[in-house]
């Protein structure tokens, strides 16, 4: 094993891989005892003819020899010439120790792990397993050359280390098993470390793509499932490691390094899941996610002894992550949510997606164009092998369409008689179809009939927030029309503003819809608790733990007559023993057909036959008669015991009463399906509701911000003309005391005004009064500057949200929306001649010009841009 490190990473992945080191092998010749082998059996001539294909035979094992290569690309390509090589020879050239066989050439490797441990064989199978190993050493090895910095260098990664676990898989499926079965063998050829080795490469080309796809700055919800996906490749390649034979074949840093990156990629996943519950607001299942990532790391790194340290560090930071995210997770859900944080346990798991799978090899290493050997052996060989090949086939096609056939019939004819689910209710063993259990499962996990009442209570609160911003909207513009009425009064015909009451008409409006519907949705909440007062007994089915406990049990006759109602009971329970039995033998009798099929090789007998091929083939294929004649027999039983059976279980029927048992399953069955109708029913109501008030809440507190605007630039207009007035009563002061010099009028303070509200009326005489310019803005007097202060308001007004007034359509729990007025619709006429504030001219809402609202719906139910309540 090797490791490298890569410059490219994620926030979080570690970039250190294994490549394999391949396994070392010891000198042997195999020109001679081929050359003589040629000259024995066929002629010298013969030998001499193919003594060039002798020395490339010869060349290829000295160059495979040697391990120190150029590259790992030269290494790979000379390991698969070389196998094509030995995929002629096998058909050529009978290697074993048999004495009419090549007995003189002996194959000699030594384990990839354990370097003292070596096995020698007379068969060139372990020579082509030894081959394939390092052969998927190799790409192993060019995958840790390339720079993943760059898209190209990880897509060429990713190709190497496909192509190794094709190498592997295809190790493990075609050589591995054969190589065993000699008396001599190591553990790295065999089909358990093949296995682990091929799901090592997928992770790390899986991997990868990981890292690509947070190059290309994925999605959370994408980048979740390609990490998750890595962890479970990783989790394989760990599981098998931890049971016999590798379990004790590894060092520990090694395996250190697998459970490590398995726990790294889960916290990942769990990690960047998170990010996208996040977005939906589906908190509960947020903070959820994240301890189980952090929980997954700390109980790995308990076994991290002899881990890389950039290994280690990118732990680290990962749960410095999560941590992070697990904090403010937490916070938000005490804050605002308020939601129930379900046990990891009851969680559905992680979405994974697969990128990648093992290189099919077969074309690589085709031998079939290779010209080497090709004189020495016909063709009627080879097309006498395919031949036989297609005879063994045919017959486990034929024989494994029986043993399907057989287990179908057995699950059709019981499913008939109800068993063994009557016997299991007489148990006390009920259970709920699979469908219904799922439903009632999912009614449970979702806090069944006992959690609708805290849903009930949100519904409460968040009507109780809704009514508080009405009531704090109206209350601004009463105060505003009540500041405005007592200047109006003390200054009379100077105060030439226009009435707050007809400014605000349609803020008014609005606020009453806001309020009728307020009233609708109270009544709508009040039909909802009375569903569930008026079904909870009906639904409290549901709440019962295990649901079993609610389905009726078979019970005895009350009187007997004869008293075998246990023999009648045992007799049925030994025959359906006896059933399983015989379908444990059909899928044995399967594995034995495909064992034989694997171990099935008669080309060594071909090549040395004299004979007729078709003489061989009988014999060869008579093997099979004893599975074919251990079918039917099997078949033939299984049919007088279902036969058995059904008597035995009429029987059985007759004495339990078992149709009226029947018949109260089904009631209950049904009673169950009312109640999560029922409970789904109301379920989909509150989501409703809970959309509404959130959506509704959002508008009133657009309105709120609109009044509060308006109030603002109100107050701005009552400062700008109490100054105005002012310099009327003084100018006319000045003009009075010219005439008479015996009457002023007092000045007025705007402070004064605001804070002393002095209730003395203006003179009755009007035709000295100087009236204000009509077409000259007050806020801003030509001979003054503008006041930077007060030239745009500091919010401006969001545009209107759609009124509530239009009663509901049949059946709909809440009331629905009108449709939003035209844009810049302005709320009445101008404040008075010649004064057009910014406030008439009101834009859409800008970022920030309002605050969050302070209650907002736990994330489960849509966001209220897609409530069909209101829509903005």
């Amino acid at each position: 094993m090797s490791t490298a490190p890569s410059s490219a990473s994620s926030s979080s992945t570690a970039n250190i891989m294994l490549a394999i080191y391949e396994k070392k092998t010891t000198t042997l010749d195999l020109y001679r005892p081929l050359r003589n082998y040629i000259a024995m059996y066929y002629s010298e001539r013969e030998a001499q003819n193919l003594d060039d294909d002798l020395q490339t035979l010869k060349s290829l094992r000295s160059d495979v020899e040697r391990v120190p290569d150029p590259s790992p690309a030269a290494r790979r390509d000379l390991l698969q010439s070389y196998f094509r090589a030995l995929c002629l020879v096998e058909t050529r050239f009978p290697i074993s120790p048999d004495r009419d066989h090549i007995n003189s050439v002996t194959f000699t490797w030594h384990d990839a792990f354990k370097q003292k441990q070596k096995a020698s064989q007379q068969n060139i199978h372990l020579e082509k397993a030894a081959v394939l190993f390092n052969l998927g050493a190799a790409y192993s090895q060019i995958g840790l050359s390339f720079d993943r910095n760059s898209a190209d260098g990880r897509k060429q990664a990713i190709h190497a280390f496909i192509a190794s676990a094709g190498s592997f898989a295809y190790l493990r499926d075609q050589a591995a098993t054969k190589a065993s079965m000699g008396t001599s063998t190591t553990v790295d050829v065999s089909v358990e470390c093949a296995g682990m080795l091929e799901r090592l490469m997928l992770a790390q080309a899986q991997e990868c793509v990981f890292e690509n796809t947070i190059a290309k700055g994925s999605t959370p919800g994408v980048c979740a499932k390609i990490s998750r996906q890595v962890g479970l490749y990783y989790e394989e390649a760990f599981a098998a490691l931890n049971v016999a034979p590798l379990r004790d074949h590894f060092d520990k840093p090694w395996i250190a390094h697998v459970q490590l990156k398995a726990a790294l990629f889960y916290a990942e996943a769990c990690y960047r899941y998170g990010l996208e519950l996040h977005e939906k607001e589906e908190i509960a299942e947020e903070i959820a996610r994240l301890r189980s990532g952090v929980s997954g790391l700390a109980d790995a790194k308990k076994n991290s002894k002899g881990a890389a340290a950039q290994l280690l560090d990118a732990i680290s930071k990962l749960e410095a992550n999560i941590n992070r995210n697990l904090e403010r997770a937490v916070k938000e859900n005490d804050r605002v949510y308020l939601m129930r944080v379900p046990p990891p346990s009851s969680l559905p798991p992680l979405p994974a997606f697969s990128m990648v799978k093992p290189m099919p090899m077969n074309e690589v290493l085709d031998a079939s164009k290779e010209k080497m050997f090709s004189s020495l052996v016909p063709d009627s060989s080879a097309k006498a092998l395919s031949k036989y090949t297609e005879m063994v086939d045919d017959i486990i096609r034929t024989q494994a369409e029986k043993l399907q056939q057989g287990s179908e019939l057995t699950r059709v004819r019981l499913k008939e008689m109800d068993l063994p689910d009557s016997i299991l209710a007489l148990e006390g063993n009920s259970t709920l179809p699979t469908d219904l259990k799922e439903d009632v499962e999912a009614v449970q996990i979702s806090g069944g009939p006992a959690g609708l009442e805290g849903e009930l209570q949100q519904l409460k609160d968040l009507r109780r927030v809704n009514h508080e911003l009405l009531v704090q909207t109206e209350e601004l513009l009463q105060k505003e029309a009540s500041e405005d009425a007592q200047f109006r009064s003390q200054f009379g015909t100077r105060w030439t503003r226009p009435q707050s009451s007809t400014l605000t008409k349609n803020l008014q409006d609005r606020l009453i819809r806001f309020a009728g519907n307020l009233k609708q949705a109270a009544d709508s909440d009040a039909r909802i608790e009375r569903s569930v007062r008026d079904h909870f007994q009906l639904m409290s089915i549901l709440d019962r733990r295990p649901i079993e406990s609610a389905l009726p049990s078979l019970s005895r006759p009350i009187m007997s007559l004869d008293a075998n109602e246990d023999a009648i009971v045992g007799a049925l329970k030994q025959s359906l023993r006896q059933l399983e039995t015989l379908g444990a033998q059909r899928a044995g009798l399967e594995d034995m057909l495909k064992e034989m099929k694997r171990k099935d090789d008669i080309l060594p007998k071909l090549m040395t036959s004299t004979g007729s091929y078709e003489d061989l083939f009988r014999k060869e294929i008579g093997k099979y008669d004893h599975i074919c004649q251990e079918i039917a027999q099997n078949i033939e039983a299984q049919e007088h015991l279902l036969m058995q059976i059904q008597a035995q279980n009429e029987d059985f029927s007759a004495i339990f009463n078992l149709e009226d048992y029947k018949a109260s399953r089904e009631k209950c069955y049904k009673q169950i399906e009312a109640a999560i109708g029922k409970y789904r029913e109301i379920k989909e109501n509150i989501n409703e509701g809970l959309k509404f008030y959130v959506t509704l809440q959002d508008a009133i507190t657009n309105v709120k911000q609109q009044c509060s605007d308006f109030v603002m630039t109100r107050n701005i207009q009552c400062r700008e003309m109490i100054e105005d007035v002012q310099r009327q009563m003084a100018g006319l002061s000045f003009q009075d005391r010219n005439n008479s010099g015996s009457y002023n009028y007092p000045s007025v303070n705007p402070q004064h005004h605001q804070s002393q509200r002095p209730n003395t009326q203006p003179p009755a005489d009007s035709s000295n009064i100087v009236h204000p310019r009509p077409q000259t803005p007050y806020y801003q007097p030509p001979d003054q500057p503008t006041v930077p202060a007060y030239a745009h308001p500091p919010y401006s007004a969001p545009q209107q949200p759609p009124p509530y007034h239009i009663p509901p359509a049949s059946g709909a729990p809440y009331p629905p929306p009108q449709q939003q007025p035209p844009p810049g619709q302005e709320y009445g006429q101008p404040a008075y001649p010649g004064w057009r504030g910014p406030y008439y001219n009101a834009h859409g809402p800008q970022p920030g010009s309002h605050p969050r609202p302070p209650y907002t719906v736990p994330g489960p139910y849509p966001p209220p841009h897609q409530s069909g309540y209101y829509k903005q």
